[in-house]
């Protein structure tokens, strides 16, 4: 037999062991993805990307649920099953600490104050952050508003690519903002805020108005103005009238999906908590009070 035909023959057989290898690899690959992509992904060594935090800050009732909620929409999650969610958002609400005996009298009468930053348990909900950038699968508490405490109920949120959390007072804890890839402040004027407040607090929260008003003039406003305005200059992007701002929840929309589609290391920043070509950028030297 000549040298050409031996090398053909060889690689004749070279290419039969590698197109069966290939179609061995690709039927392994389609059976056992099949059965559970998220276990299997997680048991056979392969990392997924570090998830992409977004902070998303703002008054009472200025929007931010329903800001994420668009976000969520114009993603295609909302109808997803939980383990197959790659966008996904939980409350600050989830992490207020539990009230002792006398906190919770009077909280009953409509004289604590929730919107101080003391009402949160910010070291859980820093732990609980740093469980979701390790790709770990985690508990998040569910707060009862008509009993104004934890339930013994939680939501188990999986490992999700884009993680939203929102609350009140997302910047304000330094450690916790610091963990933010992109900070959003949805700015809604006092008026819309408070007429949006008033009937939620009544029908959903079992409220009588009187109580609302009360609370509202003595501790959320105050607070508002003290603790949460005040974080807007750390925003990256402010959404102006919040969730009817179509055109900036747009732009978020396409700038997380770009993210979705990239690698993470080229739209993270190292280190920082802040992220490249953003929509809007806010003023760093914003309202200071």
């Amino acid at each position: 037999m000549s040298i050409s035909a031996v090398l053909r023959n060889s690689r004749t057989r070279a290419l039969c062991v590698l197109v069966v290898l290939r179609k061995s690899v690709r039927s392994f690959y389609t059976y056992k993805m099949a059965e559970k992509p998220a276990d299997y992904l997680s048991t056979n060594g392969f990392e997924s990307k570090t998830p992409f935090l977004i902070g998303v800050a703002g008054g009472t009732a200025s929007g931010k649920s329903t800001v994420c909620q668009r976000i969520m929409e114009k993603l295609g999650q909302q109808h997803k099953e939980h383990t197959e969610r790659r966008v996904v958002c939980i409350s600050q609400d989830s992490f207020y600490r539990s009230l002792t005996a006398p906190e919770r009298l009077r909280a009953e009468r409509g004289q604590f104050n929730f919107d101080h930053p003391d009402a949160f348990d910010d070291k859980k909900l820093l732990a609980t952050l740093k469980d979701i950038l390790a790709g770990k699968k985690v508990e998040i508490p569910e707060y009862d508003y008509i009993s104004n405490s934890i339930s013994n109920r939680t939501n188990t949120l999986y490992p999700a690519d884009v993680v939203l959390i929102e609350g009140i007072l997302v910047f304000y804890f330094p450690e916790v903002r610091d963990l933010f890839h992109m900070k959003l402040f949805v700015d809604t004027d006092s008026d819309t805020r408070l007429a949006r407040r008033v009937p939620r607090d009544i029908m959903e929260r079992g409220r009588d108005l009187e109580q609302v008003l009360n609370q509202y003039m003595n501790f959320v406003k105050p607070a508002f103005e003290e603790f949460c305005l005040p974080t807007k200059k750390f925003a990256d992007v402010i959404i102006p009238r919040g969730a009817d701002n179509l055109v900036a929840i747009d732009l978020i929309v396409q700038h997380i999906s770009d993210y979705l589609k990239k690698n993470p290391s080229e739209v993270l920043l190292t280190g920082g908590s802040s992220i490249s070509d953003s929509p809007q950028r806010s003023s760093k030297g914003g309202r200071p009070h």
